[in-house]
């Protein structure tokens, strides 16, 4: 990888997007760092050593999807137009779909579909225009099957995977890749951050979260991905497996999901 190489990460001020940031600096890569909280951007910067590549901060909500072209207005003017765009910004939420209000679900659709959305289409003209880039959507493993109680987070996460699909094969000419990512559990703070029906923090992670892969275990796997060129990437453990068990067996595979979660249930 040329070192000089320049990142944006989304979702940045934590889990998986700060682990990336630490892990391209030390690598000597400039960076550009977004998500809403400018303190926690600053924090994480400053945990960076002085002596790898610059760090650029930008602070956006990726709700407002539609100021993606301002964005990307600043990045460019000061840091010049990424060569890696790495769209991991997102939020999660807990309650049924009786339970989700209208406006909790468009603000989930909006920060983790629409979000990646205005960004990409900001940033591509120019990465057509130059004849390189990389693109990276990050979906999930709720990105190919749907489960009780995730059901906005789950279509959320099919849509990234069915838009950015399709556009690898708009742009594959161009000298761009696109890059989807389907993680599986990471030790991240995103259950303890979903939101409720009501907007409210759910302030409870899941034992699957916590003992999901580290943050910094899947930056490193998810940067050898993004420098191998590779289309698709399934980090995780044996939950895995439900990919191409639903795929094949869908029915076994609901089957089987509803005795796993019957039994989870009875262990509480």
């Amino acid at each position: 990888m040329n070192n000089q190489q320049l990142i944006w990460i989304t979702g940045a001020s934590s889990g998986i997007g700060e682990a990336l940031t630490y892990a391209y600096a030390k690598r000597g890569a400039r960076l550009i760092i977004s998500a809403r909280r400018k303190n926690e951007l600053e924090r994480v910067k400053q945990n960076c050593h002085p002596k790898h590549g610059e760090i650029f901060i930008l602070p956006i909500d990726l709700e407002n999807y539609t100021e993606a072209p301002a964005w990307f207005a600043t990045a460019k003017a000061n840091m010049g137009v990424p060569d890696v765009l790495i769209n991991n910004g997102g939020i999660g939420h807990l309650g049924s779909v009786l339970e989700m209000s209208d406006a909790v679900e468009h603000k989930v659709m909006d920060i983790n579909f629409w979000g990646q959305v205005g960004i990409t289409k900001a940033v591509l003209p120019d990465m057509i225009s130059r004849g390189s880039g990389k693109i990276v959507a990050i979906s999930s493993l709720l990105g190919h099957y749907g489960t009780a109680n995730l059901a906005v987070y789950a279509a959320s996460k099919h849509a990234v995977l069915g838009y950015f699909e399709s556009l690898r094969e708009e742009v594959k000419t161009n000298g761009l890749h696109v890059l989807l990512v389907s993680p599986g559990f990471v030790n991240t703070n995103v259950t303890l951050n979903s939101l409720t029906g009501t907007g409210e923090k759910n302030n409870q992670n899941s034992v699957a979260q916590e003992q999901g892969m580290l943050p910094e275990k899947m930056a490193q796997k998810l940067i050898d991905a993004i420098n191998s060129n590779k289309k698709y990437f399934y980090p995780g453990g044996k939950e895995m497996l439900a990919i191409p068990l639903k795929r094949i067996m869908p029915n076994f595979f609901y089957w089987l999901y509803g005795k796993m979660a019957a039994n989870a249930k009875k262990k509480k």
